[in-house]
């Protein structure tokens, strides 16, 4: 059993997304959006192989071709993408939007005055429940004084404030992790916008991750439940525009694939 933040999202979004992202497998077409972000969240660890006075921005922005070919080499199904872009200006254009971005970066952050103790770092813990929780952390930093700052790049914009709690739930996420795994609170979760190039900040007590780790047990209770009994509800946002899977989905008079998993029937009273 276990559980990262892009799949416990994914539930709370649509419970019949998860389903078909966990249990059917069904494949999603790469996005431009998706591939940018993956391709900046690799310039920017990259940057930091180099020595402190070297990270520039310009050899940064040099790092955003040769990055994208490294991608196309671990996942050659990303040149679909631009599989009808005969003259190559749709791509040219967009490596220049990553290297925009990429650039951006500079002004909320300085990287020579960085030392990350960690970069896309793998963490996993097993709650007492036995719920195992995990997912990859974009850089933590640590300061001589021994506190933790956990960082995330996002390539999109900032959120309203109305809605920063749901952008923080990943940040949480990792905190609870973290805590768990070496009994320390992160002093500070920062996600970084480069896309409005803004930077939210919040900093957690144990409280904050007590209440994230009864949301995820609640949570996880939810998705066990749904898998017994194969009830896995969709729940229409403005989001199904986006979604790939609107040929499989009752919401768009669609079809789900037979459910996989034997369903357990309900007692009776």
């Amino acid at each position: 059993m276990s559980l990262s933040p892009s799949r416990a999202s994914d539930f709370m979004q649509c419970p019949l997304l998860y389903r078909f992202r966990v249990i059917d497998r069904l494949p999603e077409k790469p996005s431009e959006a998706a591939t940018r972000g993956t391709l900046v969240h690799a310039v920017l660890e990259r940057l930091f192989d180099a020595p402190a006075a070297e990270r520039t921005p310009p050899r940064a922005k040099a790092l955003v071709p040769r990055q994208w070919d490294r991608l196309l080499e671990s996942k050659p199904e990303l040149g679909e993408l631009f599989a009808q872009d005969g003259d190559g200006e749709r791509l040219a254009r967009w490596l220049s939007e990553a290297e925009q971005l990429v650039e951006r970066w500079f002004s909320l952050e300085d990287p020579t005055r960085l030392e990350p103790a960690e970069r896309e770092l793998l963490v996993e813990t097993e709650l007492e429940s036995g719920l195992r929780l995990r997912g990859v952390i974009d850089r933590v930093d640590v300061a001589p004084t021994g506190e933790v700052r956990i960082v995330d790049y996002k390539t999109g914009k900032a959120p309203r404030p109305e809605y920063s709690e749901g952008a923080l739930f990943q940040m949480t996420f990792y905190a609870l992790v973290v805590w768990r795994l070496k009994g320390v609170v992160p002093r500070r979760l920062q996600l970084v916008y480069l896309g409005s190039g803004e930077v939210l900040t919040y900093d957690p007590v144990e409280a904050d991750l007590a209440r994230v780790e009864r949301k995820l047990l609640a949570l996880w209770e939810a998705i066990s439940q749904a898998t017994r009994t194969g009830e896995w509800r969709p729940r229409p946002t403005k989001l199904c525009g986006w979604c790939d899977h609107q040929s499989v989905c009752p919401e768009f008079g669609g079809t789900p694939p037979v459910y996989p998993l034997p369903v357990v029937p309900p007692r009776p009273e």
